[in-house]
């Protein structure tokens, strides 16, 4: 009969192999962290670090059976505390109503919106008639209307009149929390302005952190220019991360066909790089004997290759992916200066913790996500065919044959984090990337990097041909990969539950060691299931009361065929329907005149009202049992009312048909009271109490 410490002797079977499950057990706690309802106290941080302690205690000194567990237990308990440090090591002011009026700000960074629109990011901000203390450190600004009365470069003192609101909360309860993500910003309001930019001060030099963008800027002019049309666009998106010159159209046919992790400065280009410089510095020493024979040339040439890899981080911008790239070739040279062998899980786990203890909020980012499962499943992979010798490959297939299951190893396991996160799946990416990813290894980084080393020499433009070459074909395949029929499918949101049971389940199968590994299967499959049996709300309304929108056999019907765009689009891909909004509006889901749409949700009906006209006309509840108003509401009602004044408490609203009546799910109960959504709640009541005190 087995015995019950059976699974405690499986685990210490694994000895050796668990330092892989730390950044796993980190990440548990961060995800625990952000999950729970209520923003942790001072009394559980204690109380979790005091356990933590007392169960590394127990791990050093107890029986080496169990130890295992209560390192997990206490891995677990550090990765929730430390999410809390970092979630409040950030905390900055934010903006708790709707302002407009002058604006005045240094430029940080100059982006574009989903709109198109220049977009400028300020800090120093300064505010009419609002205190620098509830001012926020970083506000958003879209540009709208005229402009040019000025060029916008990081460090210019601007000023304007705008308007500015608080981060929005998620479209729909449990969808993407933008105030999170603005948080961890450090934006504290996002708004946009009709009017002229104009500078007040110019740039200062020296300014720490901006003299680095401004010449990532500068790169990035310097390659449009230089490669010329969309290929120059995306050349810049490659070399510094900057998209903002590349067309929506050229975008789009990327994401259809799979091609848009070539844009991403992720492993890819950072390995590209790397492994060209590392080649061409220790070929170029090679050739000289006397160093050959008297140096570690090997070393040097690795060093070179790191501090080529740590110019390409700084240049780009430093996202999440970026780092984790940079961080893996970091562990790469760094074992090659020690002498042991490079590429292995336990790299690909430490630069998973390096980026958790860096930024624990990037664990729920689909570059995090995407560009860690890739790089496990292809390690995993070519391990197990590295084992695997019945096989005779000849020597030219070779290539070939390993382009291939990359790709194809890549693309499966970054396929459901891509579905989950952008609600679409790319059905001829293999087709796409097995025809382009080569190009990019051995045409279109090293010309890159030839274009860079003979700039000085007024050469530059040879690699930049071989770039636009280069460019120039994967544009062309992604185009015709976009175009085909069927090119590309829409899936819609699962439940949360799906994300951390299918990632658990695939990290079992690719960590764990023997057969006991595929027992991972059974949590992938009942992800896929969960998946597959998700319900759609019935109806959505969104947290300014301005949309709503109602399921139907042919989709979901909207109330506007424009406006309110981002909660449109984002209901519309959550559904897994690819319409645009305007195709969405009157699917004969609603009931609609004279701006009254009413919906029957089961039994109740449920009635929208937009402006103030409608809602004064309106007689009592107009015959519905729950009413929504664009406006706030200037009288009672007998009915159940959803105004903006009371949406901006719930957020956004699901609604679910019951046998007898109707589920109301608010934004603001799925994400709980934390402290990206209620940190003005939060600072007026510290002024009532300081108030008080007084």
């Amino acid at each position: 009969m087995p015995s019950w410490t059976a699974p405690l002797d499986a685990v210490a079977a694994q000895r050796g192999h668990l330092f892989l499950w730390v950044p796993v057990a980190f990440g548990l706690g961060i995800g625990w962290y952000f999950g729970v309802k209520a923003e942790p106290d001072l009394a559980l941080y204690g109380s979790f670090a005091g356990l933590a302690v007392l169960c590394a205690g127990l791990a050093r000194w107890g029986n080496e059976a169990v130890a295992p567990s209560f390192v997990a237990l206490a891995v677990v308990l550090c990765g929730f505390c430390w999410a809390g440090l970092r979630a409040n090591s950030v905390a900055e002011p934010v903006l708790g109503w709707r302002y407009y009026g002058p604006v005045e700000g240094r430029i940080v960074k100059i982006d574009r919106s989903q709109s198109d629109k220049v977009r400028l990011t300020l800090d120093r901000v300064v505010l009419s008639r609002v205190s620098p203390e509830r001012t926020p450190d970083r506000v958003r600004m879209s540009l709208h209307g005229e402009q040019g009365f000025i060029t916008p470069e990081p460090g210019l003192t601007v000023i304007l009149t705008g308007h500015l609101s608080p981060p929005s909360g998620p479209v729909e309860p449990g969808g993407f929390d933008f105030q999170r993500m603005a948080w961890f910003a450090g934006i504290g309001a996002v708004g946009y302005t009709r009017t002229p930019v104009l500078a007040l001060e110019p740039a200062e030099d020296g300014q720490a952190g901006l003299g680095i963008y401004r010449l990532r800027r500068a790169v990035s002019a310097y390659v449009i220019e230089a490669v010329g049309g969309e290929p120059g666009a995306v050349a810049a998106a490659i070399v510094t991360g900057d998209r903002s010159a590349m067309s929506q159209e050229t975008l789009d046919a990327l994401r259809a066909s799979n091609l848009a992790h070539l844009l991403a400065i992720s492993g890819l280009h950072m390995g590209l790089l790397t492994a060209f410089v590392f080649a061409l510095v220790r070929t170029g020493l090679a050739m000289v004997p006397g160093l050959a024979l008297s140096w570690p040339i090997k070393k040097m040439a690795a060093v070179v290759a790191l501090v080529a890899g740590a110019a390409y981080l700084a240049m780009s911008g430093g996202n999440v992916a970026t780092e984790r790239a940079f961080i893996m070739v970091g562990v790469v040279f760094l074992a090659v200066l020690l002498g042991r062998r490079a590429l292995t899980l336990r790299a690909v786990a430490l630069a998973a913790m390096i980026v958790l203890l860096l930024r624990p909020e990037a664990l729920f980012g689909p570059g995090f996500q995407m560009s860690f499962a890739a790089t496990t499943a292809l390690i995993v992979v070519f391990r197990a065919l590295r084992d695997f010798e019945r096989v005779r490959v000849p020597k030219w297939a070779r290539p070939v044959l390993a382009v291939v299951i990359s790709s194809a190893v890549a693309g499966a396991a970054t396929a459901p984090f891509s579905a989950l996160h952008f609600n679409q799946i790319s059905h001829y990416g293999l087709l796409a990337n097995v025809t382009t990813v080569p190009l990019m290894g051995v045409l279109v980084m090293p010309a890159a990097v030839l274009a860079f080393c003979l700039a000085p020499l007024g050469l530059d433009w040879i690699g930049f041909w071989g770039m636009e070459i280069g460019l120039r074909w994967i544009l062309f395949v992604a185009d015709w990969v976009a175009g085909l029929d069927g090119a590309l499918g829409h899936i819609w949101t699962p439940v949360p539950l799906v994300l951390p049971v299918l990632t658990l389940g695939l990290l079992w199968i690719c960590l764990w060691r023997g057969p006991l590994r595929w027992a991972g299967v059974a949590p992938v499959a009942a992800a896929f299931v969960l998946w597959a049996q998700t319900e759609r709300p019935a109806a959505l309304i969104d947290e300014s009361g301005a949309l709503i929108g109602v399921m139907t056999e042919a989709g979901r019907d909207l109330n506007k065929a424009k406006g309110q765009g981002f909660a449109a689009r984002s209901w519309l891909e959550n559904d897994g329907d690819g319409a645009e909004q305007a195709s969405a509006y009157d699917r004969a889901g609603l009931e609609q005149e004279a701006k009254r749409s009413l919906a029957r949700i089961g039994s109740v009906p449920v009635l929208h009202v937009a402006g103030k006209t409608a809602a004064a006309a309106l007689e009592g509840c107009g015959g519905a049992d729950v009413l929504v108003l664009s406006v706030p509401a200037e009288r009672a009602f007998s009915c159940e009312v959803y105004d903006p004044v009371r949406l901006r408490d719930t957020g956004a609203l699901a609604l679910y048909p019951l046998e007898d009546g109707l589920r109301i799910v608010t934004a603001r109960e799925r994400s709980g009271s934390r402290l990206w959504n209620t940190s003005e709640i939060r600072r007026r009541e510290m002024d009532i109490g300081l108030a008080w005190l007084q």
